[in-house]
């Protein structure tokens, strides 16, 4: 049998202290936790930085190396500092090296590095190793040579292959969400499918159970299934909340994909164990061949200066749409006739905060609201030209009128100046997988002791 103990879906998103200190006491093999998302857009990839603080990084952090040392166990943790750029890596390790030093311990760490350099990847288009997921954008040498950072998800394998030296502490690249609790109960020889599953299920903590923002939840793996069981006071996994987690980020309910083979849960039945713990067995994994890796890469998309005002008229909320589209007209005329840029040489858009922002022409509320705040988003190849259009803009957010021969309005910015540059942004532009031979052939291996 494997225990591990995950405590929480994302280092960052805090967890139950004293459930963790019950799982500690419960001896877990291996303490898991993820460190990243696409969640939250490209961005993070793209410049190879974390979304979450340092301070709070490292106060969650230091809590489970301690735990850790109490635990005698390897604590691991996959995609650290949000993309797993090998940048986000070594943060985290110098993170990892002032916790160390602050209470005067030792460790032995790994760290795993994901990321790839660009003629790896343009190789593998070439030579046809290189295949498009679902969705995937067309890509060339030149859009793979533009991606500032681009990352292969690691699986069970290289986690196993870090376990292999017997670390206290492992910091990895970009990895499944699934690979950091699958590899050591697939070393021991745990059921393969039951591995997988668990995995899956527990990747995200307690959003598997009733309580699902209490973090820390436990996983017995052995020979025909696995058990689960939330830590927390209060916090009760039932086979609808177990069973329900195979659709989380997953558009198949019953198979799931991973490097090297696939899950399939069609034959598993979910039973409730304990009051607070469910057992589920006949979970299958499956092999495939070639081996691959999921890739993804961002690359700069642009530079960007946002604008906001609000409106609180009455007549000028009901016609807040005719509004925004009279003044896009007007403000494309004046780039125009006033700059040397082209239509597709820049992007304009005024999102109606409280109408429509976030679902646009899906948006099926109509009712209308008593303030409405315009965003400008204006995006060009320089953060000069995003700038001059935003300033271009900015007297239109001030003072355009509905109509001609009306009084001149005035509305209200929330700040002074409203032109904020946001700098570059990124988009994603990698949703492949490559086929590599040897498993650890595209991931790096550093084993320090501090």
């Amino acid at each position: 049998m494997t225990r591990v103990l995950v405590p929480a879906g994302a280092l960052g998103l805090g967890f139950d202290q004293d459930a963790l200190d019950r799982g500690v006491a419960m001896k877990p093999d291996i303490i898991a936790i993820d460190g990243g998302s696409t969640d939250s857009g490209p961005a993070y990839l793209g410049r190879g930085v974390s979304k979450y603080s340092t301070a709070s990084t490292k106060a969650e952090w230091a809590k489970l190396i301690d735990a850790q040392q109490k635990a005698q166990c390897p604590l691991v943790i996959g995609t650290a500092g949000t993309c797993g750029a090998n940048s986000t890596v070594d943060w985290l390790f110098e993170i990892t090296c002032e916790i160390l030093a602050e209470r005067n311990a030792t460790a032995k760490i790994v760290r795993l590095y994901s990321q790839q350099p660009a003629d790896r990847i343009i190789t593998a288009l070439d030579n046809g190793t290189l295949t498009p997921l679902a969705g995937a954008p067309h890509i060339d040498a030149t859009v793979i040579g533009a991606c500032s950072n681009i990352v292969a998800l690691a699986g069970a394998e290289q986690i196993q292959a870090a376990l292999a030296v017997h670390p206290d502490i492992i910091i990895a690249g970009r990895t499944t969400d699934t690979a950091i609790i699958s590899a050591l109960p697939l070393l021991n020889g745990d059921n393969a499918g039951a591995a997988w599953h668990g995995a899956k299920i527990a990747e995200c903590g307690a959003l598997c159970s009733t309580h699902p923002m209490s973090g820390v939840v436990m996983v017995d793996f052995d020979a025909t299934g696995f058990t689960i069981e939330p830590l927390s006071a209060g916090a009760i996994c039932t086979p609808e909340t177990v069973s329900a987690h195979m659709l989380y980020e997953n558009t198949d309910p019953f198979c799931l994909y991973e490097p090297g083979g696939y899950l399939d849960v069609t034959g598993a039945q979910y039973i409730q164990h304990t009051d607070t713990a469910v057992r589920v067995e006949g979970s299958v994994w499956t092999r495939t061949d070639p081996y691959t890796v999921k890739l993804e890469g961002a690359r700069c998309a642009g530079f960007q200066t946002v604008s906001i005002a609000t409106l609180r008229d009455r007549r000028y909320v009901e016609n807040s749409t005719a509004w925004c589209a009279d003044i896009i007209s007007r403000l494309r005329h004046d780039i125009a006739q006033r700059t040397k840029l082209n239509d597709g040489e820049y992007h304009i858009e005024l999102r109606q905060i409280g109408r429509d922002s976030t679902l646009g022409a899906l948006e099926t509320d109509h009712t209308t609201p008593a303030e409405v705040g315009i965003m400008g988003i204006i995006t060009t190849q320089t953060q000069a030209q995003s700038t001059e259009i935003a300033k271009m803009l900015n007297p239109y957010l001030l003072h355009h009128p509905l109509t001609p021969d009306e009084p001149m309005p005035t509305f209200a910015f929330p700040f002074s100046p409203p032109e904020m540059e946001r700098g570059p942004i990124y988009e994603f532009c990698l949703n492949h997988i490559m086929a590599i031979q040897d498993p650890m052939s595209c991931f790096e291996m550093v084993v320090t002791h501090v």
